[in-house]
């Protein structure tokens, strides 16, 4: 035990989250059972040790941070570990990784079943189905969402700012003012393409090359997250990547299943399967008309993030594709988006019209019945909005 405790101490020392996410408010700390799920690469260890930094002295005991990719625990079960720990004085355990251990939902219950005063915070794969696939995790376990950075976050860590987040409805009905704040601090404009290029992803800080550690990442996302979490033999890997990177080549598009299904020799319910599990991954949107949802074919799927398409060769998005791309991703984490019914436009929550245009086209037709989120301008009026105050919904 004493040896993860120094390895707890010395991790929670030297993490330096160089933006606190919005997320560790969000969650209720007082439940006993929590998960935090994220894809690969969004910071989800990193925000564990930052909990554990604001909540606990460093050499408290009470909190402990382990791993398993720790191959202790391939002899050792995390109930049978828990307790030792529990006896010993502690209170809350924090589990990295947690798919990585076999029998895992089945240990977390023991835990919650033999430990009442112990408060488990794990994390996981965004693949993973806490409570459809686990049913021993019903009723007492509470699931978040960590994503990648949002345009505000990364725009606070770039220029020092405090920029706040804003509802939906607070851009839609007060942009004009809101911009009018933000516009004497920093130009948004100067940022933008930087953050969708490679912003996202929290490590675009390390001194790594960025597409090599993002293509690196997108290769975990399908050898492990999917293949392992969704129990697939090695043997299918070549085929969900040839998929992938062919729905990455298409841009934003309506998928044609039967040619996908050729291409990669499988069934057509198959390819709509590998689809499901690369946007569980989220290295893909599925988008869908009003009303439905899988099994049915998306109507339209792009990348998860901009991030995404510039990491893909040869590089053909747009730059209509990349607005677009980001537009779903940021209105992705607490709104409902639906396809619109023609090129460009999206219903969010299922009321709300949506076009996304270039603010430079001047053939454009505005209509009072729509909400017009307009890139390359830093201003918007009545209801043409600036695409970038999208990126403060969270």
């Amino acid at each position: 035990m004493d040896a993860f405790f120094r390895t707890h101490t010395y991790l929670v020392e030297h993490t330096n989250a160089p933006v606190r996410r919005t997320l560790m408010d969000e969650i209720d700390w007082s439940d006993r059972m929590i998960g935090i799920k994220g894809t690969r690469g969004v910071g989800k260890t990193t925000f564990l040790l930052q909990y554990a930094k604001e909540k606990f002295d460093p050499r408290d005991r009470q909190c402990l941070y382990i791993n398993m990719n720790n191959f202790y625990f391939q002899g050792r079960g995390i109930a049978d570990f828990a307790g030792d720990f529990y006896h010993h004085g502690g209170k809350v355990l924090l589990i990295d990784q947690v798919f990585k251990q076999p029998d895992w939902s089945r240990e977390l219950r023991l835990c919650y079943d033999y430990y009442p005063n112990l408060k488990i915070v794990f994390t996981g794969s965004s693949v993973m189905r806490l409570k459809e696939e686990n049913p021993e995790l019903n009723n007492i376990v509470k699931s978040y969402n960590l994503r990648g950075f949002s345009f505000r976050e990364y725009l606070n860590l770039i220029t020092g700012n405090e920029f706040a987040p804003f509802t939906l409805n607070e851009i839609i009905n007060d942009h004009e003012h809101i911009v009018k704040k933000i516009l004497p601090k920093v130009s948004p404009m100067k940022h933008f393409q930087n953050y969708v290029h490679h912003g996202f992803y929290p490590f675009f800080l390390e001194n790594r090359n960025f597409s090599e550690n993002l293509l690196k990442t997108m290769n975990m996302m399908t050898e492990v997250d999917i293949l392992l979490i969704k129990q697939i033999e090695l043997k299918y890997l070549t085929k969900i990547k040839k998929l992938f990177y062919m729905l990455a080549l298409d841009g934003p598009s309506a998928p044609n299943i039967s040619h996908l299904a050729q291409e990669i020799e499988t069934s057509r319910a198959t390819v709509m399967n590998y689809i499901k599990y690369l946007a569980d991954a989220r290295l893909i949107n599925m988008i869908y008309p009003k009303g439905q949802e899988f099994p049915k074919k998306p109507s339209k799927i792009m990348m998860h993030n901009p991030n995404l398409s510039y990491a893909i060769y040869p590089i053909k998005s747009d730059r209509q594709s990349i607005m677009e791309t980001f537009f779903v991703n940021t209105m992705w984490k607490d709104h409902k988006i639906n396809e619109g019914g023609k090129p460009s436009y999206y219903i969010a929550d299922n009321n709300k019209k949506f076009r996304i245009c270039d603010a430079e086209n001047s053939k454009t037709r505005y209509c009072s019945d729509t909400l017009y989120a307009r890139y390359n301008t830093e201003v918007g009026k009545d209801n043409k909005i600036p695409l970038w105050l999208f990126g403060f919904l969270y």
